[in-house]
This record gives C-alpha cells, structure tokens and sequence, in this order.
C-alpha cells in the first residue's frame, strides 16, 4: 500500500475531510488531495505531524508491515 492510500483510509476512519486534516496538521487541502492520488508525498515533518495526528507510527504510515 502507497502513504496515500493510508493517509486517506486513516482520514476516512475518523470521518475527516480533506480539509479538516489539512487543517489540523497545517497544510492545504489540495496538499492532502494531492499525497491521496500519489501526485506528491509529504516530506518528512508531516510525516511527523501525521503520525502525531492519527497515533500511528512512521513505519505503519510508510507501509512498512513486514518483519525483519
């Protein structure tokens, strides 16, 4: 799975607009559409920020589920 796959199943899980998680961790909305459709992914401080957002961890956003 793509980052935005998982940032969009993550948003949808908590019945979140695009907006409000643009909102919440201080990007624009067409920032978040845009990681969605894989046209760009976030750099790494809001990867942070949308780890913080939604609890996860970075290897869970990345979709990084293997063991080593």
């Amino acid at each position: 799975m793509t980052i935005g796959i998982i940032i969009r199943e993550l948003r949808k899980e908590r019945n979140l607009s695009q907006a409000q998680l643009a909102h919440a961790i201080g990007v624009s909305q067409k920032a978040i559409d845009y990681w969605e459709r894989g046209i760009n992914e976030p750099k790494a401080s809001y990867i942070v920020k949308l780890c913080d957002f939604f609890e996860v961890s970075a290897d869970y956003l990345l979709g990084r589920r293997s063991t080593l």
